[in-house]
């Protein structure tokens, strides 16, 4: 017997490839009564002993600058508010080294970034290759998971998948420019949010 051919296949084998679009101009305006507001661009800090780190070269209408500079904490932060925001990267067999070999000395920097009002962990892998056997060697993919979301739930240090190392810059130089971009407004009277009646 003829086996019957689908014109259609099942939505379960469709695929698609996500291709990024570009990132923006400029991640985010100010706005009062409708009017942009002239905030300064923040200077973006980059640790010198990263290994692998952002390069934040292609969002330069971002920044003011970009400095190597040896950190207390974390990746990367903001000049100026080195004490108040700090963001860590790992990809993943860092981040499978730091909860396993490495694990006190990592709990003990997630509790000194908890301190900081502005904190992130940023993992440059899908969280599908997190939770994956094949791609978490060396490590549980379900203890280092839940070592996460203890870190979440426990340290309120939020954590950000990234799939891609680009990706990754362009969330990590957002984060950093909003973080700036909120201080200047409180720190100059005009109130936690970027435009009236919204965020």
């Amino acid at each position: 017997m003829r086996k019957q051919r689908t014109l259609i296949a099942s939505p379960l084998n469709w695929r698609t490839k996500s291709v990024p679009v570009p990132h923006p101009a400029i991640p985010v305006l100010a706005k009062r009564g409708g009017t942009q507001l002239k905030a300064p661009r923040p200077v973006i800090l980059v640790d010198t002993r990263e290994q692998n780190p952002f390069d934040f070269s292609r969002f330069e209408g971002w920044f003011a600058g970009i400095e190597m500079r040896a950190l207390k904490l974390g990746d990367y932060s903001i000049a100026g508010l080195e004490e108040h925001c700090v963001v860590e990267r790992k990809d993943l067999a860092d981040l499978v080294h730091s909860f396993t070999t490495e694990r006190t000395v990592f709990i003990n920097r997630l509790r000194l970034m908890s301190r900081c009002p502005h904190r992130l962990l940023v993992i440059t892998a899908a969280l599908s290759e997190l939770k994956s056997s094949q791609t978490c060697i060396g490590g549980s993919p379900n203890r280092i998971t839940q070592s996460l979301i203890a870190a979440l739930a426990g340290l309120q240090v939020p954590f950000l998948c990234s799939e891609t190392h680009e990706l990754g810059e362009e969330l990590v130089g957002s984060y950093l420019y909003q973080v700036h971009l909120y201080h200047w407004l409180e720190s100059n009277d005009y109130g936690r949010f970027l435009a009236d009646n919204d965020l």
